[in-house]
Protein backbone atom coordinates (compact mmCIF):
# COMPACT_ATOMS: atom_id res chain seq x y z
CA UNK A 1 0.00 0.00 0.00
CA UNK A 2 1.36 3.34 -0.98
CA UNK A 3 2.71 5.49 1.78
CA UNK A 4 1.10 8.93 1.70
CA UNK A 5 3.63 11.59 0.80
CA UNK A 6 3.75 14.39 3.27
CA UNK A 7 2.07 12.43 6.06
CA UNK A 8 4.78 13.12 8.59
CA UNK A 9 4.78 16.82 7.83
CA UNK A 10 1.04 16.98 8.18
CA UNK A 11 1.04 15.02 11.43
CA UNK A 12 3.82 17.16 12.88
CA UNK A 13 1.53 20.15 12.53
CA UNK A 14 -1.59 18.36 13.75
CA UNK A 15 -4.32 20.43 15.38
CA UNK A 16 -4.81 20.78 19.09
CA UNK A 17 -8.36 21.94 18.51
CA UNK A 18 -8.10 25.29 16.74
CA UNK A 19 -6.63 26.92 19.85
CA UNK A 20 -5.13 30.35 19.44
CA UNK A 21 -2.31 31.78 21.60
CA UNK A 22 -4.43 34.83 22.43
CA UNK A 23 -7.22 32.66 23.80
CA UNK A 24 -4.75 30.61 25.81
CA UNK A 25 -3.38 33.76 27.44
CA UNK A 26 -6.81 35.07 28.37
CA UNK A 27 -8.85 32.21 29.81
CA UNK A 28 -12.39 33.21 30.71
CA UNK A 29 -13.37 33.42 34.40
CA UNK A 30 -9.80 32.56 35.40
CA UNK A 31 -10.06 33.18 39.16
CA UNK A 32 -13.71 32.65 40.05
CA UNK A 33 -14.50 29.14 38.89
CA UNK A 34 -15.80 27.72 42.17
CA UNK A 35 -17.92 30.81 42.88
CA UNK A 36 -19.45 30.58 39.42
CA UNK A 37 -20.14 26.87 39.76
CA UNK A 38 -21.88 27.45 43.09
CA UNK A 39 -23.90 30.38 41.74
CA UNK A 40 -24.93 28.36 38.68
CA UNK A 41 -25.83 25.39 40.84
CA UNK A 42 -24.30 22.88 38.46
CA UNK A 43 -20.84 21.81 37.28
CA UNK A 44 -20.17 22.03 33.53
CA UNK A 45 -18.07 19.00 32.63
CA UNK A 46 -16.52 18.47 29.19
CA UNK A 47 -16.92 14.80 28.26
CA UNK A 48 -16.24 12.30 25.52
CA UNK A 49 -19.43 11.97 23.44
CA UNK A 50 -19.25 8.20 23.31
CA UNK A 51 -16.36 6.16 24.71
CA UNK A 52 -17.60 3.09 26.56
CA UNK A 53 -16.22 2.83 30.07
CA UNK A 54 -14.99 6.42 30.17
CA UNK A 55 -17.76 8.74 29.01
CA UNK A 56 -21.00 7.82 27.30
CA UNK A 57 -24.72 8.60 27.68
CA UNK A 58 -27.35 5.86 27.46
CA UNK A 59 -30.62 6.05 25.54
CA UNK A 60 -32.13 8.07 28.40
CA UNK A 61 -29.28 10.56 28.44
CA UNK A 62 -27.72 9.22 31.66
CA UNK A 63 -23.93 9.49 31.53
CA UNK A 64 -21.55 6.86 32.90
CA UNK A 65 -17.81 6.25 32.80
CA UNK A 66 -14.52 6.59 34.65
CA UNK A 67 -14.10 10.21 33.51
CA UNK A 68 -17.77 10.94 34.11
CA UNK A 69 -17.50 9.75 37.71
CA UNK A 70 -14.64 12.20 38.32
CA UNK A 71 -17.04 15.03 37.53
CA UNK A 72 -19.75 13.45 39.67
CA UNK A 73 -17.22 13.31 42.51
CA UNK A 74 -16.44 17.02 42.12
CA UNK A 75 -20.16 17.81 42.22
CA UNK A 76 -20.54 15.65 45.31
CA UNK A 77 -17.71 17.52 47.05
CA UNK A 78 -19.27 20.90 46.23
CA UNK A 79 -23.02 20.27 46.39
CA UNK A 80 -23.33 16.95 48.25
CA UNK A 81 -25.12 15.83 45.09
CA UNK A 82 -23.32 13.89 42.32
CA UNK A 83 -26.11 14.64 39.86
CA UNK A 84 -25.49 18.38 39.75
CA UNK A 85 -23.41 18.03 36.60
CA UNK A 86 -24.12 19.18 33.06
CA UNK A 87 -22.16 16.97 30.71
CA UNK A 88 -21.01 18.71 27.55
CA UNK A 89 -20.07 16.26 24.76
CA UNK A 90 -16.92 17.45 23.01
CA UNK A 91 -14.89 16.17 20.08
CA UNK A 92 -11.11 15.99 20.31
CA UNK A 93 -10.95 19.04 18.07
CA UNK A 94 -13.16 21.22 20.27
CA UNK A 95 -12.32 20.04 23.78
CA UNK A 96 -9.53 22.46 24.71
CA UNK A 97 -11.20 25.47 23.12
CA UNK A 98 -14.33 24.80 25.17
CA UNK A 99 -12.30 24.78 28.37
CA UNK A 100 -10.34 27.91 27.54
CA UNK A 101 -13.43 29.86 26.54
CA UNK A 102 -15.22 29.09 29.81
CA UNK A 103 -17.91 26.92 28.22
CA UNK A 104 -16.96 24.19 30.71
CA UNK A 105 -15.43 24.25 34.19
CA UNK A 106 -13.36 21.09 33.87
CA UNK A 107 -12.43 18.79 31.02
CA UNK A 108 -12.62 15.12 31.99
CA UNK A 109 -12.31 13.46 28.62
CA UNK A 110 -9.39 11.02 28.20
CA UNK A 111 -6.96 13.82 27.35
CA UNK A 112 -3.24 13.09 27.31
CA UNK A 113 -1.03 15.24 29.54
CA UNK A 114 1.79 16.66 27.40
CA UNK A 115 4.35 19.42 27.79
CA UNK A 116 3.05 21.47 24.88
CA UNK A 117 -0.56 21.38 26.00
CA UNK A 118 0.25 22.43 29.54
CA UNK A 119 2.87 25.11 28.85
CA UNK A 120 1.47 26.74 25.72
CA UNK A 121 -2.30 26.35 25.85
CA UNK A 122 -3.05 27.94 29.21
CA UNK A 123 -4.16 24.63 30.76
CA UNK A 124 -3.21 22.49 33.74
CA UNK A 125 -3.59 18.76 34.25
CA UNK A 126 -4.68 18.03 37.81
CA UNK A 127 -3.32 14.49 37.86
CA UNK A 128 -3.66 11.15 36.12
CA UNK A 129 -7.03 9.42 36.25
CA UNK A 130 -5.90 6.58 33.99
CA UNK A 131 -2.44 5.50 32.79
CA UNK A 132 -2.75 4.38 29.19
CA UNK A 133 -0.79 3.80 26.00
CA UNK A 134 -1.62 3.71 22.31
CA UNK A 135 -2.33 0.39 20.61
CA UNK A 136 -3.73 -1.17 17.44
CA UNK A 137 -6.77 -3.27 16.59
CA UNK A 138 -6.95 -5.50 13.49
CA UNK A 139 -9.17 -8.22 12.08
CA UNK A 140 -8.22 -11.73 13.15
CA UNK A 141 -8.40 -12.93 9.55
CA UNK A 142 -5.35 -10.80 8.67
CA UNK A 143 -3.26 -13.13 10.85
CA UNK A 144 -1.26 -10.20 12.20
CA UNK A 145 0.24 -10.84 15.64
CA UNK A 146 2.33 -7.71 16.11
CA UNK A 147 2.22 -4.05 15.20
CA UNK A 148 5.62 -4.59 13.62
CA UNK A 149 3.83 -6.59 10.92
CA UNK A 150 1.74 -3.61 9.80
CA UNK A 151 4.17 -2.16 7.26
CA UNK A 152 2.18 -0.92 4.26
CA UNK A 153 -1.13 -1.08 6.11
CA UNK A 154 -3.88 1.51 6.00
CA UNK A 155 -4.72 2.75 9.48
CA UNK A 156 -7.79 4.67 10.68
CA UNK A 157 -6.98 7.40 13.19
CA UNK A 158 -8.74 10.37 14.78
CA UNK A 159 -7.69 13.93 13.94
CA UNK A 160 -6.66 16.48 16.55
CA UNK A 161 -5.10 13.98 18.95
CA UNK A 162 -1.63 12.87 20.01
CA UNK A 163 -2.53 9.58 18.33
CA UNK A 164 -1.59 10.93 14.90
CA UNK A 165 1.91 11.94 15.98
CA UNK A 166 2.50 8.71 17.90
CA UNK A 167 1.45 6.74 14.83
CA UNK A 168 3.91 8.59 12.61
CA UNK A 169 6.71 8.27 15.18
CA UNK A 170 6.21 4.52 15.54
CA UNK A 171 6.34 3.80 11.82
CA UNK A 172 9.23 6.17 11.23
CA UNK A 173 11.25 4.67 14.09
CA UNK A 174 10.73 1.17 12.73
CA UNK A 175 11.37 2.13 9.08
CA UNK A 176 7.88 1.09 8.08
CA UNK A 177 5.39 2.66 5.70
CA UNK A 178 1.66 3.15 6.25
CA UNK A 179 -1.34 4.97 4.89
CA UNK A 180 -2.99 7.13 7.55
CA UNK A 181 -6.70 7.76 7.00
CA UNK A 182 -7.82 10.46 9.44
CA UNK A 183 -11.34 11.28 10.63
CA UNK A 184 -12.76 14.17 12.67
CA UNK A 185 -14.26 11.92 15.36
CA UNK A 186 -13.50 8.54 16.85
CA UNK A 187 -16.99 7.36 15.87
CA UNK A 188 -16.23 8.09 12.20
CA UNK A 189 -12.86 6.38 12.41
CA UNK A 190 -14.31 3.26 14.01
CA UNK A 191 -17.17 3.13 11.51
CA UNK A 192 -14.71 3.33 8.63
CA UNK A 193 -12.54 0.60 10.12
CA UNK A 194 -15.58 -1.63 10.68
CA UNK A 195 -16.62 -1.07 7.06
CA UNK A 196 -13.22 -2.28 5.85
CA UNK A 197 -11.75 1.04 4.73
CA UNK A 198 -8.68 0.46 6.88
CA UNK A 199 -6.59 -2.56 7.84
CA UNK A 200 -6.17 -1.34 11.41
CA UNK A 201 -7.54 1.17 13.88
CA UNK A 202 -5.37 2.94 16.44
CA UNK A 203 -6.15 4.84 19.63
CA UNK A 204 -5.44 4.51 23.35
CA UNK A 205 -5.50 0.86 24.39
CA UNK A 206 -8.35 1.52 26.81
CA UNK A 207 -10.35 3.06 23.97
CA UNK A 208 -9.76 0.00 21.80
CA UNK A 209 -11.56 -2.21 24.30
CA UNK A 210 -14.55 0.12 24.32
CA UNK A 211 -14.63 0.70 20.58
CA UNK A 212 -14.43 -3.03 19.86
CA UNK A 213 -17.80 -3.44 21.57
CA UNK A 214 -19.33 -1.13 18.95
CA UNK A 215 -18.24 -3.22 15.98
CA UNK A 216 -20.70 -5.41 14.07
CA UNK A 217 -18.78 -8.56 15.04
CA UNK A 218 -16.50 -7.73 18.00
CA UNK A 219 -15.13 -11.27 18.27
CA UNK A 220 -13.62 -11.01 14.79
CA UNK A 221 -11.13 -8.37 15.94
CA UNK A 222 -8.04 -8.53 18.13
CA UNK A 223 -6.01 -5.91 19.98
CA UNK A 224 -2.29 -6.29 19.28
CA UNK A 225 0.11 -6.56 22.25
CA UNK A 226 2.31 -3.52 21.56
CA UNK A 227 1.80 -0.30 23.49
CA UNK A 228 3.64 2.38 21.53
CA UNK A 229 3.33 5.45 23.74
CA UNK A 230 2.81 6.87 27.21
CA UNK A 231 -0.68 8.33 27.59
CA UNK A 232 -1.27 9.77 31.07
CA UNK A 233 -4.96 10.69 30.90
CA UNK A 234 -6.47 13.11 33.37
CA UNK A 235 -8.79 16.02 34.08
CA UNK A 236 -7.82 19.48 32.90
CA UNK A 237 -8.56 23.00 34.13
CA UNK A 238 -7.64 26.52 33.05
CA UNK A 239 -4.50 28.13 34.42
CA UNK A 240 -4.88 31.06 36.79
CA UNK A 241 -7.26 29.60 39.39
CA UNK A 242 -5.21 27.79 42.02
CA UNK A 243 -8.16 27.08 44.29
CA UNK A 244 -10.08 25.30 41.53
CA UNK A 245 -6.95 23.46 40.42
CA UNK A 246 -6.45 22.17 43.97
CA UNK A 247 -10.10 21.21 44.35
CA UNK A 248 -10.20 19.04 41.24
CA UNK A 249 -6.80 17.52 42.05
CA UNK A 250 -7.65 16.60 45.63
CA UNK A 251 -11.02 15.08 44.75
CA UNK A 252 -9.07 12.55 42.70
CA UNK A 253 -6.49 12.09 45.48
CA UNK A 254 -9.29 11.54 48.02
CA UNK A 255 -10.59 8.60 45.99
CA UNK A 256 -7.12 7.05 45.86
CA UNK A 257 -6.47 7.57 49.57
CA UNK A 258 -9.87 6.08 50.36
CA UNK A 259 -9.06 2.92 48.42
CA UNK A 260 -5.68 2.60 50.12
CA UNK A 261 -7.32 3.02 53.54
CA UNK A 262 -10.12 0.57 52.74
CA UNK A 263 -12.87 3.17 52.88
CA UNK A 264 -15.75 2.35 50.53
CA UNK A 265 -19.27 3.51 49.75
CA UNK A 266 -20.59 0.65 51.85
CA UNK A 267 -18.52 1.29 54.99
CA UNK A 268 -17.85 5.02 54.90
CA UNK A 269 -20.47 5.81 57.57
CA UNK A 270 -19.03 3.17 59.88
CA UNK A 271 -15.53 4.50 59.26
CA UNK A 272 -16.57 7.86 60.68
CA UNK A 273 -16.04 6.16 64.05
CA UNK A 274 -12.54 4.99 63.15
CA UNK A 275 -9.62 5.84 65.45
CA UNK A 276 -7.20 5.82 62.51
CA UNK A 277 -5.99 9.44 62.20
CA UNK A 278 -5.60 9.19 58.41
CA UNK A 279 -9.19 8.06 58.00
CA UNK A 280 -10.46 10.69 60.42
CA UNK A 281 -8.69 13.44 58.46
CA UNK A 282 -9.91 12.04 55.15
CA UNK A 283 -13.54 12.02 56.27
CA UNK A 284 -13.42 15.41 57.99
CA UNK A 285 -13.79 14.11 61.54
CA UNK A 286 -10.52 15.82 62.48
CA UNK A 287 -9.23 19.04 60.97
CA UNK A 288 -10.78 21.21 58.28
CA UNK A 289 -9.02 20.37 55.06
CA UNK A 290 -11.89 21.60 52.93
CA UNK A 291 -11.81 25.28 53.85
CA UNK A 292 -8.77 26.27 51.73
CA UNK A 293 -10.58 24.82 48.72
CA UNK A 294 -13.89 26.50 49.53
CA UNK A 295 -15.46 23.22 50.67
CA UNK A 296 -16.97 21.84 53.87
CA UNK A 297 -14.87 19.63 56.19
CA UNK A 298 -16.69 16.50 55.00
CA UNK A 299 -15.94 17.06 51.29
CA UNK A 300 -14.12 13.74 50.88
CA UNK A 301 -16.82 11.88 52.81
CA UNK A 302 -19.30 13.21 50.26
CA UNK A 303 -17.15 12.00 47.38
CA UNK A 304 -16.84 8.47 48.76
CA UNK A 305 -20.47 8.23 49.92
CA UNK A 306 -21.88 9.24 46.54
CA UNK A 307 -19.27 7.98 44.06
CA UNK A 308 -16.90 5.61 45.84
CA UNK A 309 -13.15 5.18 46.02
CA UNK A 310 -10.98 4.89 42.92
CA UNK A 311 -11.02 1.09 42.94
CA UNK A 312 -14.81 1.01 43.02
CA UNK A 313 -15.04 3.52 40.17
CA UNK A 314 -12.54 1.53 38.09
CA UNK A 315 -14.27 -1.80 38.78
CA UNK A 316 -17.75 -0.76 37.69
CA UNK A 317 -16.75 1.29 34.65
CA UNK A 318 -13.82 -0.49 33.00
CA UNK A 319 -12.78 -3.38 35.27
CA UNK A 320 -14.26 -6.77 36.09
CA UNK A 321 -17.63 -5.26 36.90
CA UNK A 322 -17.95 -3.87 33.37
CA UNK A 323 -18.18 -5.27 29.85
CA UNK A 324 -14.62 -4.10 29.12
CA UNK A 325 -12.98 -6.11 31.90
CA UNK A 326 -9.68 -4.22 31.69
CA UNK A 327 -7.07 -5.33 34.21
CA UNK A 328 -5.86 -2.71 36.70
CA UNK A 329 -2.21 -2.97 35.64
CA UNK A 330 -0.47 0.38 36.06
CA UNK A 331 -3.72 1.79 37.40
CA UNK A 332 -3.51 -0.30 40.54
CA UNK A 333 -2.37 1.29 43.78
CA UNK A 334 1.35 1.72 44.33
CA UNK A 335 1.31 -0.95 47.05
CA UNK A 336 -0.46 -3.46 44.80
CA UNK A 337 1.85 -3.43 41.81
CA UNK A 338 0.59 -0.27 40.09
CA UNK A 339 1.71 3.34 40.06
CA UNK A 340 -1.41 5.09 41.38
CA UNK A 341 -0.28 7.17 44.33
CA UNK A 342 -1.83 10.02 46.26
CA UNK A 343 -0.21 12.49 48.70
CA UNK A 344 -1.58 12.24 52.24
CA UNK A 345 -4.27 14.50 53.64
CA UNK A 346 -2.60 16.20 56.54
Amino acid sequence: MKFLAGTLAAVAAFSFGAITPALAQNPANASKTLEQVKARGVLACGSNPGLAGFGIPDEKGVWTGLDVDLCRAIAAAIFNDPNKVRFVPLTAKDRFTALQSGEIDVLSRNGTWTKLRETELGLLWTGVNYYDGQGFMVRKKLNVNSALELSGASICVQQGTTTELNLADFFRTNNMKYEGIAFATSAEAVKAYDAGRCDAYTTDASGLYGERLRLVNPDEHVILPEVISKEPLGPTVRQGDDQWFNLVKWVHFAKLNAEELGVTRANVDERLKSTNPEIRRLLGVEGDFGKPMGLTPDWAYRVIKHVGNYGEVFHRNVGDGSRLKIRRGLNNLWNKGGIMYAPPIR
